[in-house]
């Protein structure tokens, strides 16, 4: 399985009470697909996953599986600890509606990379569905050599990564030189998607286009099918958008930018984050505004 295109990974949007906004989960969830994403990602790190509680958890993946069957479209879940027994306990959990898990190399415990490479076999072995390795040494502090990563895409039901490795490092380069053609690769890092489709990844989880997705979805297939200028000058027309959002911890320009729409219903963010900043705000919706003005012309 080869996954290819645009993944949301939408954010938990929050009630004036601190609940689950579940109406407004669903509709970005077909918002983003109604502008061209290829689907959505539930419960990854933009999701503020580590502050849900277990019923929140259950109850996003329902409604992210429910608007993905009624799409056809292709539903990633986040599933994974730094602990390879509570992992392969989540992933055994997931439902049909899920097509591939979004497992994460374990962090803080800093194992070796023969350790990753166990962990992953042994999820592998056990999951119910496919596994991308969602590998972002930044927050996990277990950086992966290039050939840790050509072990783990041999491994059976591992079909691909989300690589986000803060830019385009030699790692990344020999690792995309020597890729199966079979195995998915997804820019995880919105500033350097752009240069990891040139080097051949498949497709993007962006965050960044929870707020202009039908943009991100044309930058994913013109980088695959040309014209390459056309590319380039979108590449720059999206950058300061992106950087705007990650200004300060995602999602919480995001969520900001979101509310300021009318699209959820508060800005709100669980502890230990805290909300956007007014001129973090401001800057991100000139930024956003600045792009449709270019985007038009």
């Amino acid at each position: 399985m080869t996954l290819t295109g645009l993944f949301v990974p939408l954010i938990t949007p929050f009630a004036a009470n601190g609940d689950l906004a579940a109406d407004a989960l669903a509709g970005l969830a077909h918002e983003v697909l109604d502008d061209g994403a290829t689907g959505i990602v539930a419960l990854g790190t933009t999701a503020e996953t580590a502050t849900l509680t277990p019923e929140e958890r259950h109850r996003v993946l329902d409604i992210c599986g429910t608007v993905c069957r009624e799409r056809n479209a292709p539903l990633i879940a986040g599933a994974g600890t730094n602990c390879t027994a509570d992992s392969a306990e989540a992933l055994a959990a997931l439902g049909s509606a899920v097509t591939a898990a979004l497992t994460v190399v374990p962090y803080y415990t800093r194992p070796s990379e023969a350790g990753v490479i166990a962990h992953f076999r042994h999820l592998a072995a056990s999951s119910p569905v496919p596994l991308i390795v969602y590998n972002i040494p930044h927050r996990t502090g277990r950086a992966l050599g290039p050939d840790t990563l050509h072990e783990l895409a041999r491994i059976p039901n591992i079909i691909g990564f989300k690589h986000a490795v803060g830019g385009i490092d030699d790692t990344t380069t020999t690792f995309m030189a020597a890729l199966p053609p079979d195995v998915t690769v997804l820019a995880g890092d919105d500033l350097h998607a752009a240069a990891l489709l040139a080097l051949g990844a498949t497709g993007g989880i962006l965050a960044t286009a929870h707020l202009t997705t039908s943009a991100f979805a044309t930058l994913i297939d013109l980088w695959r099918n040309g014209p390459i200028q056309e590319a380039r000058t979108l590449t720059h027309r999206l950058a300061p958008l992106s950087a705007a959002l990650f200004a300060e911890p995602n999602p919480v320009v995001i969520k900001s930018v979101l509310a300021a729409q009318g699209r959820i219903p508060t800005p709100t963010v669980r502890l230990p984050l805290l909300p956007a900043t007014s001129e973090t705000t401001t800057a991100a919706l000139e930024a956003l505004n600045q792009l449709s003005v270019t985007v038009r012309a």
